[in-house]
């Protein structure tokens, strides 16, 4: 059951990815499109996160301080995301962040947690940390952008480290609908003070329309539900196994999205997602 909630969770940040894609072409990437992205994803997901837990707001100071972490971390990450997207194309993009997200939580299970370092988990990380290299090239560094493909890399990590924390943790703390709702709440909060305080004269150069809306709201709802659904799991399942699970899904996901965009993936990207799903497979095949 935790292993299909992994791969509801694999789809929905790969449709999360894609529609970041759309909305950073639609608006741009400033730091005000992204408070404002923050906003409306957020309010989006929040109505559906408070259905999900029947209208319950929960609460304790430990989830709390996890929900600011993880508030300042999306934001921040929804800031580089479209920095990145500028520069490169999803493929890409979900490859740094998607192994930022693996292989920090990876390390943090097994050093802090004591999770075992098998045979198939070794073999996984090699495998998608070749798929990595394979993407280096400096002709993709054009104006300063290694910066924001580090930024997706790290930043992504900090949330998967934080969201291990919460799950571990013996500490009292709401259920996984109930941080992700108080993630999403102070994630609004803090973006709507930093647009009053620092961009209330400022004007965007593309106004917000209902397309846009429309787009930036279901990657909030995606995002948020697919974080929902993998806190859930990393409750039962090691985070030794879970993400990079997640990290070769996504980028399998991705790399089959942009199949059916003018922008074709490379031959050495297509090998890379190949070398990634080797290793998400052999977490299943090969012997612990």
């Amino acid at each position: 059951m935790y292993y299909a909630l992994i791969l509801v969770s694999v789809v929905l940040f790969g449709a999360n990815f894609a529609l970041q894609e759309v909305y950073q072409k639609m608006r741009g990437d400033s730091l005000k499109v992204s408070l404002e992205a923050t906003i409306f994803g957020s309010l989006a997901a929040l109505v559906v996160l408070l259905f999900i837990n029947k209208f319950k707001i929960e609460y304790t100071h430990f989830s709390f301080l996890i929900a600011i972490i993880l508030a300042v971390i999306n934001l921040a990450f929804t800031f580089v995301s479209f920095k990145a997207l500028s520069y490169i194309n999803l493929s890409l993009y979900s490859l740094f962040s998607m192994l930022g997200g693996m292989l920090l939580p990876f390390l943090q299970g097994i050093i802090f947690y004591g999770e075992p370092l098998t045979i198939a988990k070794a073999y996984c990380i090699v495998f998608i940390v070749g798929a990595l290299l394979l993407t280096i090239n400096k002709d993709n560094d054009k104006k300063g952008g290694l910066i924001y493909y580090i930024g997706v890399f790290v930043i992504n990590g900090l949330g998967s480290v934080f969201t291990k924390i919460f799950t571990s943790s013996s500490l009292p703390k709401t259920s996984s609908a109930g941080l992700n709702i108080l993630v999403t709440i102070t994630a609004v909060i803090i973006s709507a003070v930093i647009l009053l305080i620092f961009f209330m004269k400022t004007k965007t150069e593309k106004p917000i329309n209902l397309k846009n809306t429309m787009v930036i709201s279901a990657s909030g709802v995606s995002s948020r539900i697919a974080n929902f659904l993998l806190v859930i799991a990393l409750m039962h399942v090691d985070a030794s196994v879970q993400y990079p699970m997640v990290t070769g899904g996504v980028m399998i996901v991705s790399t089959l999205l942009v199949f059916f965009r003018k922008q074709k993936p490379s031959f050495k990207e297509v090998l890379s997602v190949a070398l990634a799903f080797l290793g998400m497979l052999v977490l299943f095949i090969v012997p612990v």
